[in-house]
């Protein structure tokens, strides 16, 4: 097991003032050392592209970076990134969309522009070359164990069903993804066929009945709703893995549920703080061992009619084998919805230090640790601390963007899911990077087409695809 420390901190490092876009700004997060530097550059992909397969672009659910492909000229940076689509455009229903991964190269200006341009879209598919599907799992929908594989989502076609949300690439171009349905955790090679899978502690597992149980109660077409429509246990509809992060060392896989399981208080959207987060030891990659589990307690906000909400996590990425960012999230607004203004989003600190490991424990087999929403004596959760607030319109304006009125096209739209960093390559300022921030922009067009059928959402919208840059500070340990 990984065994807890004690906190370490973060030495202090003293930034000098940043003029960004004609204004001076440096916010210390208390004592931690780390800083951001604020927004320098925000980008978008239009929401009718289409990729290589004549389908709609879109839903950058996860993201993760090409550090060999990263450069700095005179002029500025360029690089890649991959943006991961999760399971279509499901507004009433999901369909048979065939699971991808997209790259995308870019060319960074900071404080002028970013330039983002789809270069490849790599289809993702099961160890015979059948595509994985987006379609729900059916109520029943286990293919069974064989071939070195757990058990697995599978929906009415007979396709290994996916709802990916989080990626992580590593040196040899494969990559692992964070899935929502199982939720399980699966690697591909670079060109996207199916290696390994990972299957989470059972109380981790959706059960109906006392059966795995993966539909999240979004069937496709002339398929049947699950009864009941959501688990009894594991891990609530839509509220897998979406977070997914690898320790700089290369030792750990760290995933990360968006809130908490059903019997932890999952049930409710005023309960659902303690979420699971587990580490896994991929030193060796064909044979991953859990290492460690700890709880984290998700942040509260106020909706706009006053009701305490917690606000769900979208994204993980490991700062050191303790420390992560994670964004944390409101589902109350932005554009394409009918409500223009989020409550509540932005990048958190998250340390794990001194949590309680809970690996091996009772909780695994089921144990609520949580019950309603409380979590029992003696388990230390990890902490958050505030970073960057995404909606900070000081920020966003000096992009041309906002958060709320008026709700248009640069008006932020509502989800916000995958982080990627990048070294700024500053002889002046060695701990600088770039931070990448891209949208969720649920496939919302006017101009649509997946799985053989068009579409137009019904929001009158278009909401491209976007990465927000921010440069920040992240000195070394002590």
């Amino acid at each position: 097991m990984l065994v807890a420390r004690s906190v370490r901190r973060l030495s202090f490092l003293v930034v000098a003032s940043l003029l960004l876009f004609g204004t001076a700004h440096a916010d210390p997060v208390s004592d931690l050392g780390l800083v951001t530097k604020g927004l320098v550059a925000a980008g978008r992909l239009p929401a009718d592209l289409r990729d290589k397969f004549g389908e709609t672009f879109g839903s950058g659910s996860g993201l993760a970076a090409d550090p060999k492909d990263w450069t700095r000229s005179a002029d500025g940076y360029r690089g890649t990134l991959y943006l991961l689509p999760d399971r279509g455009y499901n507004i009433s229903g999901t369909s048979d969309y065939r699971a991808r991964l997209n790259k995308v190269t870019f060319t960074l200006k900071p404080e002028q522009s970013l330039e983002l341009n789809l270069a490849e879209t790599i289809l993702l598919t099961d160890t015979t070359g059948k595509p994985l599907t987006g379609l729900d799992p059916l109520v029943d929908g286990v293919r069974p164990a064989r071939d070195g594989f757990p058990p697995l989502p599978q929906a009415s076609t007979g396709a290994i069903s996916i709802d990916a949300e989080a990626i992580v690439r590593l040196d040899d171009g494969s990559f692992y993804i964070g899935d929502e349905y199982g939720p399980h955790i699966y690697r591909f090679s670079a060109d996207g066929k199916l290696i390994s899978a990972i299957r989470p502690p059972e109380a981790f597992i959706p059960k109906r009945n006392g059966q795995d149980s993966y539909s999240s109660n979004n069937p496709g077409a002339d398929t049947p709703a699950p009864k009941p429509a959501n688990p009894e246990s594991g891990r609530q509809n839509n509220q897998g893995f979406e977070g997914m992060a690898l320790t700089p060392d290369g030792k750990y896989l760290v995933v990360l549920l968006q809130s908490a399981t059903r019997q932890d208080g999952g049930d409710s959207p005023e309960t659902r703080q303690n979420a699971r987060m587990l580490y896994y030891d991929i030193t060796d990659r064909d044979h991953p061992k859990l290492a460690r589990e700890n709880v984290v307690v998700l942040p509260f906000y106020l909706n706009a009619e006053g009701k305490r909400r917690v606000a769900a996590q979208s994204e993980l990425f490991a700062v050191d084998a303790t420390r992560f960012l994670v964004i944390c999230r409101d589902s109350d607004g932005g554009f394409g919805l009918k409500n223009a203004a989020s409550r509540y989003r932005k990048i958190e600190l998250l340390d794990t230090s001194n949590a309680t490991d809970i690996a091996g424990s009772k909780y695994d087999d089921g144990t609520p640790l949580a019950p309603a929403g409380k979590l029992v004596e003696g388990i230390v959760p990890a902490t958050l601390t505030a970073f960057i607030d995404i909606n900070d319109n000081a920020q966003l304006s000096k992009a041309g963007l906002h958060n709320g009125e008026q709700n248009d096209k640069n008006n932020l739209s509502e989800k916000w899911e995958g982080l990627a960093l990048l070294p700024a390559l500053d002889p002046a300022n060695p701990r600088d990077f770039f931070l990448f921030v891209s949208n969720d922009n649920d496939f919302i067009t006017q101009n649509g087409f997946q799985a053989g059928a068009s579409y137009k959402d019904p929001s009158e919208a278009d909401v491209d695809t976007m990465v927000l840059v921010y440069r920040v500070t992240i000195p070394k340990l002590d």
